[in-house]
Formats: C-alpha cells, structure tokens, sequence
C-alpha cells in the first residue's frame, strides 16, 4: 500500500494490527504516528480534537480495563492508498472492570461488548474518526440501566452546565475526509433496506431480511428472525418520528472468501416526540449517531437477502440527551 508502513499486508491487517499495537501491545505512544496530531475523533458521548486528547483517553480507559482486548470480526472499507482510505471496523471488546473511572468505582465485572468504528487513514496515519461503543452492553453488565447511568454520569460530570457535552451537529468539526464510499450494490441495497424501514415501511424487513437473520442489537444483544428487527427499528424510530433520517457514509464489498456485505453510517436528528423505546415523549432535541453492518446470501435457489445485520448506537448518551433537556436528574 502506497504510503503505509511495509509490515502490512493491506488495509485491513493495517486497520487490525495498529489497534492490536496500541490497545493490547501497550504501544499507547504509537499514537503519535499512527494518529494525526489534529485528528477529530467523535463519539456520540464526546468529541476529542487532537492527538494528545486520544492519547489521554486511550491511558484513562486502560487504566479502568487493564486486560482489554479487542478482536476484529471485520474490516469494511473502501477507497485508495493515493486518495485515503475509509475503514468501518467492527469489534468484540472484552474486559475487566479491574479500576476506577468513568463507569465509578470498580466492580470487578468481566465484560463483553461491540464497537463499530469509521476511520479515515492516508499516508500511514488516521485523521478523522468515527466510533460507538456498545455502552448499553457496559452499564447493563455492571448492574445499571442506561438511564441511571446517564443520571449519574451528568452528576459525576459536575451538573448539567459543566456536564461533557454529546456529540451533536451543532458542535461537529468537519474534518479532512470528506468522501461518501463506494457505489457498490450492496451499499446500495443496504441504504434502500434502511431508508425504507425509516420512512415507516416496516415490510421492508420481511421482504429483505432472511427469516433466520441474525441479528447483533444494542444492549450485546443477539437475536434472529424478522420479529426482532421489527422492535429494535420501531422502538428507535417511534420515538423520533418526525427525526430526520440522514446517511452519510456507505460502502459495499465482495471480496474473496467472504459473503457480500455493507457498511452504513447514520444518524437520527429532532425532537424526542413520540412513545417508543425512550420512553414518554419529552421534546428533547436529541441525535442519534448510528452505525449498521451487514452480509448478505441466499440458500440454494432462495432470493438474496439480508443474513446478518450488526447495528450499533449509544443508549446512554441518547438517554443523557433527553435527561439534560428534562432536568429530571
């Protein structure tokens, strides 16, 4: 790869082997080559400019999980090494909650979570960055609903005034990738399945997921089947229905050895307004910042569909959203 670093093979086992130097290997100070030093790094919790800000949050995590390990399911990207390259990597975490910190005090609780990421790397280093963690999975293993957590992390955080404030469009710098993906077909079938189950067209999940799909949900939850995509869907989308739905990246691969598969960044923009899996509606202004893989197949002679299907986005920041509008703290 023109640019990179000879030791990786491709922009995958770049994507894999720096996040395994950084995290596991305990190469924090590699950092300062592999991240840009004005790199933009959004959370929906957050937004961290700067390599020195990755860097202190890199050490504060290590410090609340030291045996985190982190393992690659997949790396979906599109892209050239000449222009930069965009990667949506997805991640199972393990970890012991072994000290304290931004979860409190440590419980001792051995945890396991996903994490979709969105990096954009030119040249051997990565500046810009988008990523959520299955926080819902964290707090619920360490014996917390998202709401409560939420509640707590607003006081720990110095109030509502002094509190961090959620990534939202009003405070998200453009940063220097300012690509879309590829015009692959599985993109494209992927962004069609989701813009129509947005637009309340629920039968777009009988008709385009397999019956047997399984699914990977907020909460670490698996599940399978056309029933529980219909609720985690219309649970999001009940409660912001006048949100606005927006994609903004999508990327398609076939690649060897592999099923055909896609990567969508989303996100959900408006009012908390309605009943559903936010509770009574509030007026909040909320933004949801969400990511969705997913593979495609066919047994025999049966239509293509939607096999598995990977979505991520962040419950507590959603909930810390509605409780800083209501002050019900």
């Amino acid at each position: 790869m023109k640019g990179f670093d000879a030791k990786f093979a491709d922009f995958p086992d770049y994507i894999i082997g720096i996040t395994k130097e950084i995290w596991e290997d305990r190469g924090i100070a590699t950092l300062h080559r592999y991240y840009a030093p004005d790199i933009v790094v959004r959370s929906p919790a957050s937004v961290v400019i700067g390599n020195q800000g990755v860097i202190a949050a890199t050490m504060a995590t290590l410090a609340e999980f030291p045996d985190r390990e982190l393992l690659g399911e997949d790396v979906i990207w599109s892209g050239t090494p000449e222009d930069g390259m965009l990667s949506s990597h997805r991640i199972i975490s393990t970890a012991t909650h072994a000290g304290d910190g931004v979860y409190g005090k440590a419980t001792g609780k051995r945890l396991q979570y996903r994490i979709l990421a969105d990096c954009h790397a030119r040249n051997n280093q990565i500046d810009d960055e988008w990523l959520i963690r299955d926080q819902g999975a964290i707090v619920r293993q360490m014996g917390w609903l998202p709401d409560a957590y939420a509640r707590d992390l607003i006081a720990r955080e110095g109030g509502p005034e002094a509190c961090v404030k959620p990534c939202a469009p009003g405070n998200d710098p453009e940063g220097p990738y300012k690509g879309r993906g590829n015009d692959n077909p599985w993109g494209a079938e992927l962004a069609d399945i989701l813009t129509r189950i947005m637009g309340a067209d629920m039968a777009a999940i009988p008709q385009s997921y397999d019956r047997a799909a399984q699914l990977e949900y907020p909460g670490h939850v698996t599940a399978h089947g056309w029933a529980p995509a219909d609720r985690l869907w219309m649970g999001l989308r009940a409660a912001f229905p006048s949100a606005r739905f927006e994609i903004h990246h999508q990327i398609g691969r076939d690649d060897p050895a592999m099923p055909p598969r896609a990567a969508l960044r989303w996100s959900l923009t408006g009012k908390h307004d309605g009943w559903g899996a936010f509770g009574p509606p509030t007026g909040a202004q909320v933004h949801v910042m969400g990511i969705t893989h997913a593979e495609f197949g066919s047994l025999g002679a049966a239509p293509t569909r939607l096999r598995r299907e990977w979505t991520l986005f962040d419950e507590t920041t959603i909930w810390k959203q509605i409780l800083l509008h209501t002050g019900t703290l």
